[in-house]
């Protein structure tokens, strides 16, 4: 005699549509600051990176858009150090031996791949001399309303004033400080992009 033991499919059926939907859910929480200000730019400048006993020195060149990053380190030769490519399928740096390192994190990838974090996300806030929304009350400000400097995600971020060639917009010279990670990025162009 075949016995056949009865399950109940429609309590099954429902928790799993129930589970497909949830994944299908879009963002809804308010902007993704861990993708970069929603302003689109292209920059150009010079970056000093001191990590423990080693340091590293050369130019980037940066287009962001809040969908995607490209950005070119280049080496005090003029060579491409590292090529940082972000999109909705993640991210990806090529170093210059052509070593492929690939993450979801940017602060994991530049880790990984460079011996050191670039907050990316958090610097293209920065260099638009902003702050995410949530560190925006923290923020130490001038006279004339303009960052100073503030602490996030345990970086120390301070803005430094530049005299501007004659005719130039004044850009600021950025410090970034984190445990033994010190970035130094003078911003020599910068550029917004209409989306």
């Amino acid at each position: 005699m075949n016995r056949c033991v009865s399950v109940p499919l429609v309590p099954l059926l429902a928790l799993a549509m129930a589970i497909s939907g949830c994944a299908q859910l879009p963002f809804t929480g308010g902007p993704r600051t861990d993708l970069g200000a929603t302003e689109s730019f292209e920059l150009l400048g010079r970056v000093y990176v001191r990590f423990g006993a080693r340091a590293f020195s050369g130019s980037l060149r940066w287009r962001h858009a809040l969908p995607a990053d490209e950005v070119w380190l280049g080496g005090p030769l003029g060579q491409t150090a590292a090529h940082i490519v972000r999109d909705a399928d993640g991210a990806a740096l090529t170093t210059a031996d052509q070593q492929t390192y690939r993450s979801t994190s940017l602060d994991a990838l530049t880790r990984e791949g460079l011996g050191w974090t670039l907050p990316l996300a958090d610097l293209s806030f920065y260099v638009q001399r902003m702050v995410p929304q949530e560190a925006a009350a923290d923020a130490e400000r001038d006279s004339e309303r303009r960052l100073l400097r503030v602490a996030r995600n345990g970086w120390e971020v301070q803005w430094i004033e530049r005299e501007p060639a004659a005719g130039a917009t004044r850009l600021p010279r950025i410090e970034l400080r984190k445990d033994d990670v010190e970035i130094r990025l003078v911003v020599d162009q910068l550029d917004l992009v209409a989306q």
